[in-house]
């Protein structure tokens, strides 16, 4: 059984800088793909970053730039590295994860899930 343990999210300021982290056990996450999603009250779970087995990483246009997605293999842990934050960045953020190389857009495409960080960004 795979579990996601997220942390490192709070309150931060307008302009404020958090990195959230994911760590993954019960089983060595070979040729994974990872990926950070958040839903905000009201709103569908939208993709935020992914990355594949290869550490090719893809963004969502309103984070690009802002948010660097990232892994570290010898302890099983997926960050976001989330700067420059904005209110509409609000919201719980998830870590998923499936054993491909390949990372997925939809939500659908993850079997393993965290169980969320919120993130609040004051203005």
């Amino acid at each position: 059984q795979v579990q996601l343990v997220e942390s490192g999210g709070g309150l931060v300021q307008s302009g404020g800088s958090l990195r959230l982290s994911c760590a993954a056990s019960g089983r060595t996450f070979t040729n994974y793909a990872m990926g950070w999603f958040r839903q905000a009250p009201g709103k569908e779970r939208e993709n935020v970053a992914r990355i594949n087995c290869r550490s090719t990483a893809y963004y969502a246009d309103s984070v690009k730039g802002r948010f660097t997605i990232s892994t570290e293999n010898a302890r099983n842990t997926v960050y976001l590295q989330m700067n420059n934050l904005k209110p509409e960045d609000t919201a719980i953020y998830y870590c998923a994860g499936r054993t491909t190389c390949e990372s997925a857009f939809s939500d659908s495409g993850y079997p393993y899930w965290g169980q969320g960080t919120q993130v609040t960004v004051s203005s």
